[in-house]
């Protein structure tokens, strides 16, 4: 479940201080439809590091220009990230790619932009 927009999270957008990421595809369905917008912070892993069931923006490890929305489904011994989409069928994750490293993780969803 990813919650709709609050005050608390728009304020922080108003502010810059969250910034707005468009779903592109099927690979989160049905948490998340595509074209359907989040709200991200991408200082969130500037004071910790992803957790277990983050849902996170990273960049493609292979194709850095791409960026992906993907859940971390679990932390490598490494501290890699392992991460997939909801819809495994249509999703291209760490299952084709491996773990990410944390460089590449570029910041953690926060909400539904409603």
């Amino acid at each position: 479940m990813l919650a709709d927009t609050n005050w608390r999270e728009f304020l922080l957008w108003v502010f810059r201080q969250r910034r707005r990421f468009r779903v592109m595809g099927e690979s989160m369905l049905p948490l998340l439809q595509p074209g359907e917008e989040v709200l991200v912070d991408f200082r969130a892993y500037k004071r910790c590091s992803p957790q277990v069931g983050d849902l996170v923006i990273a960049r493609h490890p292979q194709k850095r220009e791409l960026q992906l929305i993907k859940r971390v489904k679990w932390i490598q011994e490494n501290g890699d990230c392992f991460l997939l989409g909801e819809n495994l069928a249509a999703s291209t994750d760490s299952r084709q790619f491996g773990g990410v490293s944390p460089g590449l993780i570029l910041g953690r969803v926060t909400c539904r932009f409603a």
